[in-house]
């Protein structure tokens, strides 16, 4: 069995100084929320052991933010950021997920990425699981929205589309409205 855990980034400023979207930051509302991920996380196990970043500023901040809540409770995973995570479309997430995990084999994956690539291969994975949470996706994977699945193989690299069984979805805004 193989959990992957898919997390959008959190509210980013507009536009950055700089001008590049690469570098835009968190604003407020994105630090509180990727702060309040992250204790969400912390609460319900397993935890990940394997964290794939995006190199954009405003997805390194996210983890950030939300490994900051969580580091006195759950154990250090391996983290690493990765390019080719920013701007990915469905077919780059399945690859790197199959391809970035071998070394260390983790039975738990983060991701952290961006939207359109994120929403579209958590809906490409779905191949069933909870009915109110895929209907909660459906439309969008928002800010510091998290998917998670299960999958039921021993590989990463068996990890198909179709094939995850959606256990939850969850947001700082879903959080909040009980």
């Amino acid at each position: 069995m193989r959990r992957l855990m898919l997390l959008r980034h959190a509210k980013t400023e507009t536009d950055a100084p700089s001008g590049r979207d690469q570098d835009r930051r968190l604003d407020d509302r994105g630090r509180k929320d990727a702060a309040e991920i992250g204790d969400w996380i912390a609460t319900h196990s397993p935890f990940p052991e394997t964290v794939l970043v995006s190199h954009a500023v405003r997805a390194r901040q996210t983890w950030d933010m939300a490994w900051e809540t969580m580091k006195d409770r759950v154990p250090a995973p391996e983290v690493e950021i990765l390019p080719e995570l920013y701007g990915a479309d469905p077919a780059q997430i399945l690859e790197t997920i199959r391809t970035a995990t071998a070394p260390s084999d983790p039975r738990q994956l983060l991701l952290v990425a961006h939207n359109p690539g994120m929403h579209e291969a958590a809906l490409m994975l779905m191949g069933g699981g909870d009915q109110a949470a895929a209907k909660a996706l459906a439309d969008n994977l928002p800010t510091t929205g998290l998917a998670i699945f299960d999958f039921d193989v021993m590989d990463w690299g068996d990890v198909a589309y179709r094939r995850g069984k959606l256990v939850l979805f969850v947001s700082p805004k879903l959080l909040r409205s009980g």
